[in-house]
């Protein structure tokens, strides 16, 4: 009789593993030593049986979501894409609003924005954070690490950001909470340049990259105000612990306000980023060729003409789109909010462009309409797992998922 462990290791992990929730995977580490080692090399060593998989995490109604998002059958239609959504049992309890991931770890704001939370989801561990000064929704968080320590450890940075009339997305503060201490500390940088409150950076290799904006006071007759000097990426660098210098775009654009200007990450190696003129219902998805703090260059990798496809203006959303890419397959998955308006409900969407028109969406999942206009973004840069321990000096147990 064949028993399990007499199967192939590469069929284990294509057949079982692969089908198996990230935040579930806890369980079945804990079965035997066989699935544990299996798991690792499956998920933390980042096999090639996964390349064809988003994993990633959202909010629906700010509850926090796993989600799986398959493309093997990208181009068949009698097998469309059917992604899957499950609500993260751990944090049923809690009521979040932004996530962000760097490195295998989750960093949650509550809704509040009273309380913030690391999450490990391959390890089930959790860790509250006390923060100096009370949250304010306009604050913006990062989840960054420090690449030059011999032990591994976390750091969230903490943007103070003014948002007024004539201050659109000026910082006014900046502090960082190191896991190694388990303390916060108040950076003495302000940039000078504009980040908009609502965008959330994106983190790769431990470094978090921000779309900024370079401003100029402008007056005319009695008013005063600003104007756009162009809008560049900004690098802040967890070792060194400030900002780098301006980084080009590859394309020109003045005021990212009026147009959808998206960044993403490609499996932990390459920044991705996605433009859609205003009104063009063209889009543009770059790929960098090389990235680090203080030096970027970018390459084509698709461009997508949805005129006839798709008449709305604009697809994406300059406050809370998203997306990733799949290189080999030539396609780009693009995450946006829209409202319902027979429903009232905001729907998730993801839109699904390729080469030679390419195009078509499947529903993610909705929620009830909310006051306002600002939404929390969507997150779907590509989730890898880790094994890294969350800090927590009076308890090292691992919570059940």
């Amino acid at each position: 009789m064949t028993m399990m462990c007499d199967l192939p290791h590469d069929l284990l992990g294509e057949k079982i593993l692969a089908k198996v929730p990230i935040t579930s995977l806890k369980a079945i580490r804990s079965t035997c030593k066989l699935w544990n080692v299996l798991s690792k090399d499956f998920i933390v060593g980042k096999t090639t049986s996964r390349q064809h998989e988003f994993l990633g995490f959202m909010t629906i109604r700010s509850k926090v979501c796993s989600l799986r998002f398959g493309l093997r059958g990208i181009h068949n239609q009698d097998a469309l894409v059917d992604p899957s959504t499950k609500q993260v049992r751990l944090l049923d309890q809690v009521e979040i609003t932004k996530i962000f991931h760097c490195d295998g770890l989750v960093l949650c704001v509550t809704k509040e924005n009273s309380k913030l939370l690391v999450w490990n989801p391959y390890l089930g561990q959790t860790k509250w954070i006390e923060t100096r000064k009370q949250l304010h929704k306009s604050d913006m968080y990062a989840l960054g690490c420090n690449n030059n320590s011999k032990v591994p450890n976390y750091k969230i940075l903490r943007l103070h950001c003014c948002y007024d009339y004539y201050n659109h997305g000026r910082l006014s503060g900046s502090e960082i909470y190191n896991s190694m201490s388990e303390s916060w500390s108040v950076l003495d940088l302000i940039p000078d340049c504009e980040i908009d409150y609502y965008q959330r950076g994106v983190t790769l290799k431990g470094d978090t990259y921000f779309f900024a904006r370079g401003t100029a006071p402008h007056e005319v007759g009695n008013d005063a105000g600003i104007i756009g000097l162009g809008v560049f990426m900004l690098c802040f660098d967890y070792t060194k612990e400030r900002f780098g210098p301006h980084l080009t775009l590859p394309f020109t654009i003045t005021d990212n306000r009026h147009e959808a200007v998206v960044l993403s990450c490609v499996r932990e190696e390459q920044l991705a980023v996605l433009y859609e003129k205003s009104q063009s219902n063209i889009l543009d998805f770059w790929v960098t060729n090389k990235i680090e703090s203080n030096v970027v260059s970018w390459s084509k990798f698709l461009k997508v003409d949805l005129t006839i496809k798709q008449p709305r203006h604009p697809l994406v959303h300059r406050n809370h789109g998203s997306f990733f890419i799949d290189e080999e397959k030539k396609v780009a998955v693009v995450f946006d909010i829209g409202l319902n308006d027979s429903s009232r409900h905001y729907a998730t969407t993801a839109f699904i462009v390729g080469e030679e028109g390419y195009f078509t969406s499947v529903n993610i999942g909705k929620e009830p309409t909310r006051s306002g206009s600002s939404h929390p973004p969507l997150v779907s840069s590509s989730y890898l797992p880790s094994l890294l321990q969350i800090n927590q000096p009076h308890q090292r147990k691992e919570t059940a998922v």
